[in-house]
């Protein structure tokens, strides 16, 4: 991963041209940013992403022929993959959630704010989720509707028992993160500081071998219900 001092390499994955113009104008904006390429379906990123190595992918979760969600999942599943950021204009939360338990690093509304897509494609080029905790709680709850196949995949059992490897104030931190809570608002309600919240997040990822906030509320959910 390039450091700070080297701009970051952002392949644009849209089937729409007027969506990939709007994203390169906000991203190659940046004096830290540069869009290496575009691309308007899965062949066409995966042989960009093959060629040019870029740091990140913002990747559409819908397109025509072969979706975002099995196109995230071979990128991920090659050597030294970037990292993905999808796209999504929430009518899609079924294919989100597969890519975040598939370890895309998060996800963006095609609407957000053009500041606040630059510092997510940062955040996720340094190697940090990116979701908001209205958006966690959005997904968790498709996760968790009643003919939802997400909430079908996963076993109880199993949940609970990669669960029980942590600490009661990890559980705890776990368990406020399926509520969709920020670090600031699980801070008040555990009564910790933010830097602690962190700490126990951190230690989360490690022990329970994920890679998002939307992977730990997952699994508790799937332990819970």
């Amino acid at each position: 991963m390039n450091s700070r001092q080297e701009s970051v390499r952002v392949l644009i994955v849209d089937d729409e041209e007027l969506v990939r113009m709007a994203l390169r104008l906000v991203i190659e904006g940046e004096p830290d940013l540069t869009v290496v390429a575009e691309a308007a379906d899965a062949e066409s990123a995966l042989a960009a992403a093959e060629e040019l190595r870029p740091d990140v992918v913002l990747m559409d979760v819908r397109m025509p022929g072969r979706d975002g969600l099995s196109t995230t999942r071979e990128l991920l599943g090659r050597p030294a993959p970037p990292r993905v950021l999808m796209l999504t204009t929430f009518d899609s939360d079924e294919l989100v959630l597969g890519a975040l338990r598939s370890g895309a690093l998060g996800f963006v509304l095609k609407d957000t704010r053009p500041a606040q897509l630059v510092d997510a494609v940062r955040t996720v080029a340094d190697g940090h989720p990116v979701l908001s905790p209205a958006a966690t709680a959005r997904v968790i709850a498709a996760a968790t509707a009643p003919h939802s196949a997400h909430s079908r995949d996963t076993s109880r059992e199993a949940a609970r028992k990669r669960l029980s490897a942590l600490t009661a104030r990890e559980l705890d931190t776990a368990r406020a993160i399926a509520d969709g809570l920020g670090n600031p608002q699980i801070a008040e309600r555990l009564r910790i500081s933010v830097g602690t919240v962190k700490a126990h997040t951190s230690s989360l990822f490690a022990k329970l071998g994920v890679e998002n906030r939307v992977q730990i509320a997952l699994l508790v959910r799937d332990a819970e219900h």
